[in-house]
């Protein structure tokens, strides 16, 4: 190959390679912070394997979810705050997985940005090996993209994607196991999670308050970080009951809300009545309806309204349900059930 003196380069075009190859050796020990039987997380390679019988599966079916953290990111982006968001990535995509009645068990990232800033990045990463550890599954890999034009300043954008499995014997939902009279267990939400963030980002603009202003909902946060809480993950919590049989269907509350999401675990026939006074509305979601002016059944159908799973179970089994999930460390009661169409 001939050398042409003053030749252009990748960096020169805005691709910086050794920032690229100092992100990865950054995240190498947070990879390997996620190990688990059947997975031993290492970068660089083109592909990654998992041991489903290390894993303890015999007859297993591959459940796969992927999902992103939509406009929540432009929160991140705008106060630098970037430690939170990788964690709601996992959750998006595990939760999900739980509500197939599937055990999360490897997860990849994809992260697109216009200039790689190295420590930004760390930290989105650093927060998808939390929500990797909290949900038990394997770092496996992904995809760290340095796309100058395509994305302005600071800004970023990422996507999950997650494979889990569940016995053959264990799909949810189960739609045959279904009567009118099986009980609603709600488990309580850390705040919006990832879903409802371009009203909320409208709200906080007619509020009037800045990103570092003190939460008018918080506990001496900022508004920034009270609104980046991160979505909660129910892995560790509900595998039991899933693995036990005692859950008949499991809906993740995310975008569509408490309208539109438990009626995707419910048979044909049945519809859920919720106990709207079974719970109080939290804090921060008092503060967004009354600021915003948001109509009682626009809240309902935009956010999780601080339930982030609904459960199905049988009357027989919420006695045992409600009592491991509070041993958990959950908020679990009883929000409704299953009735007639």
């Amino acid at each position: 190959m001939t050398h042409r003196p003053n030749g252009m380069t990748y960096a020169q075009a805005g691709v910086d390679i050794d920032a690229g190859n100092a992100l990865v050796e950054r995240i190498k020990p947070l990879a390997r912070s996620t190990a688990r039987p059947g997975a031993t997380p290492s970068l660089g390679g083109f592909g990654a394997l998992f041991d489903l019988k290390a894993a303890g599966y015999d007859d297993p079916l591959i459940v796969t979810t992927t999902d992103g953290v939509g406009t929540k990111l432009k929160l991140a982006i705008e106060t630098g705050i970037h430690d939170t968001v990788g964690v709601d990535l996992v959750a998006m995509c595990v939760n999900d997985l739980l509500a197939q009645g599937a055990e999360p068990l490897l997860f990849l990232d994809y992260y697109a940005t216009g200039k790689l800033e190295v420590e930004a990045a760390a930290a989105v990463i650093a927060g998808i090996a939390e929500g990797c550890r909290q949900a038990g599954c394997a770092l496996v890999g992904g995809e760290t993209a340095e796309m100058p034009g395509m994305y302005a300043g600071g800004d970023y954008d990422m996507a999950g994607f997650c494979v889990g499995a569940v016995d053959r014997t264990k799909v949810l939902p189960d739609f045959q196991a279904q009567t009118p009279g099986d009980i609603l267990i709600g488990l309580v939400s850390s705040g919006p999670h990832s879903n409802g963030y371009s009203l909320v980002r409208r709200i906080v603009e007619r509020s009037g308050l800045a990103w570092d202003a003190p939460a008018p909902f918080g506990d001496g946060e900022t508004l920034a970080r009270a609104l980046l809480t991160p979505t909660r993950i129910y892995v560790k919590a509900l595998l039991p009951d899933l693995k036990a049989g005692r859950v008949k269907g499991l809906a993740h509350i995310t975008g569509g809300g408490l309208t539109e999401n438990p009626p995707r675990a419910i048979a044909p026939g049945l519809v859920p009545r919720f106990d709207w006074s079974a719970w109080a509305l939290p804090p921060v979601f008092e503060w967004l309806q009354q600021t915003g002016g948001v109509a009682e059944t626009e809240m309902r159908r935009t956010f999780n309204c601080g339930l982030g799973m609904v459960l199905i179970v049988d009357p027989h089994h919420v006695a045992e349900v409600l009592e491991g999930l509070v041993r958990a460390g959950e908020d679990a009661f009883v929000v409704g059930e299953l009735a007639r169409t």
